[in-house]
């Protein structure tokens, strides 16, 4: 492709420069890529110049305040290089998905875009999922690092799919990808908003900050007569509806009544997870599906992987489900839930991450103080933090009598399912359908699922009301 199709150039000496390819990562630059020297949280692109002209870059869009050096291609210098980029991408990837969906919010993200894909799979409608979970392509899931990958490679992934003949593709948008430009310049025809709470206050610093990174969906991305679906119960639905009616939006919403409809329709457990669903309903149905088949599938609808995922019954009537609850709001939920289900004692297994929002630890200990008659605090991803310190700063506002402190989340595991009691409900909570720890300089891989069905209980001798204590603090 032409530069001048890239960028709106001012000069006319490099319009008819042959682009093949877009690049931000000057390692992974090839022979005959533009590329772009953005500005990151921690590595600011224009250092990498030399490297990505010597890679084969044809030439480099960067900042007006770059001064320039006697470089070997054409620089380029723009007021603001991530604008550029997004209209670059928008260029260079001009065919894809008609239905672009977006869904944002603190939790739910995942369960809403698997729902909204089951649904159109379930009615033979071709239809693609990319966020925490990977790229999902009708049957097939490919694994991806980031809830919202960089936007070169999003662009190019949707692209792909239109290239599939995939038309229906619903992205999760997490605050980090709509902050950063990842999702800038594509065409969404519906944005869906789950909810909100305290999660990335390291990143964001304020919760309004994270807030108005969220609303960005909403503010800057959907164009006139795109929909939004909410939960009109939001102490956000305020905010929402005021950018809608000033952007002249369709806002569809949900509330009590139209969950409670539902409630008999699917077998999913926790009206939590009904929510969800009766989101990616109303984007079914915007998407073209008509009710009548939505209503038919919902039987079929299955829990998504690594939320509220029933693993494995004991041969004590004990139930053990894993979640990927790793925020203070998401814990009370899936407590709450399985304790209105099913009435009987809950055990809970999880750790926080490190070089997180430290504030969250006390606040996921205070609920699972309140809701679990047993708790094994292990290590969740302590990153470069000591895994012991993180532990810690959770069991401060424990009851002594209650927990366990294990380090090894598969002893934790294992013991947790070992000293269970009969029917007790055993929450593994924190990994969800992640599958490896990072410890910093280590990454271990340990999937929690595999623990469970893995733990030999045959010999066992159950006994009641016995909780042994084991007090092994470290991997």
């Amino acid at each position: 492709m032409l530069l001048k199709n890239l960028i709106k150039l001012k000069s006319s000496n490099f319009k008819l420069l042959k682009i093949r390819g877009l690049n931000l990562d000057s390692r992974k630059v090839k022979k005959g890529d533009l590329f772009f020297a953005l500005k990151g949280n921690k590595l600011n692109g224009e250092k990498f110049i030399n490297q990505a002209i010597n890679k084969g870059a044809v030439a480099v869009v960067c900042s007006t305040n770059k001064k320039i050096q006697n470089y070997s291609v054409p620089i380029i210098k723009v007021k603001n290089v991530r604008n550029t980029l997004g209209y670059a991408c928008a260029q260079f990837f001009k065919n894809k998905p008609k239905n672009i969906i977006a869904v944002t919010g603190t939790n739910g993200k995942s369960s809403v875009a698997d729902f909204f894909h089951q649904i159109l799979l379930l009615n033979k409608v071709p239809v693609a999922t990319i966020g925490t979970l990977g790229i999902k392509k009708n049957k097939v899931n490919k694994r991806i690092d980031l809830t919202s990958p960089d936007i070169i490679t999003l662009h190019k992934k949707l692209s792909e799919l239109k290239k599939a003949r995939i038309d229906n593709v619903i992205i999760e948008a997490s605050s980090h990808g709509l902050e950063q430009g990842r999702l800038n310049n594509i065409n969404f025809k519906v944005g869906i908003f789950t909810n909100f709470s305290q999660d990335h206050i390291d990143y964001h610093k304020t919760m309004k900050k994270y807030l108005t990174s969220k609303l960005i969906l909403f503010s800057s991305l959907l164009k006139t007569n795109s929909h939004v679906i909410t939960d009109e119960s939001i102490k956000e639905f305020s905010k929402i509806k005021k950018i809608a009616n000033r952007k002249k939006l369709k806002i569809l919403t949900i509330n009590k009544k139209f969950i409670d409809n539902y409630k008999k329709s699917t077998n999913l457990i926790g009206s939590f997870q009904i929510r969800n669903l009766c989101m990616s309903i109303l984007a079914a149905n915007i998407s073209g599906v008509s009710m009548k088949k939505i209503n038919y599938v919902l039987k079929r609808i299955n829990s998504v992987n690594g939320r509220l995922e029933l693993i494995r019954e004991l041969p004590n009537n004990s139930k053990v489900f894993v979640d990927y609850a790793h925020t203070p709001d998401a814990l009370l939920t899936i407590l709450k839930s399985v304790k209105n289900y099913y009435k009987e004692n809950i055990t809970l297994v999880f750790g926080c991450g490190g070089d997180r929002d430290k504030k969250k630890r006390s606040l996921m200990a205070k609920i699972a103080r309140e809701y679990c008659k047993k708790i094994y605090v292990t290590d969740d991803n302590p990153r470069n933090e000591n895994p012991q310190k993180i532990r810690s700063s959770i069991t401060r506002f424990l009851n002594k009598k209650n927990y366990i402190e294990i380090g090894n989340r598969t002893k934790a595991i294992q013991l947790a399912l070992k000293n269970s009691e009969p029917f007790e409900i055993i929450v593994i909570a924190g990994k969800g359908h992640e599958t490896h720890q990072d410890y910093g300089n280590k990454i271990i891989q340990v999937s929690d699922k595999k623990i469970i069905k893995k733990v030999n209980l045959k010999n066992k001798r159950f006994k009641k009301n016995k909780f042994i204590l084991s007090w092994n603090s470290q991997i």
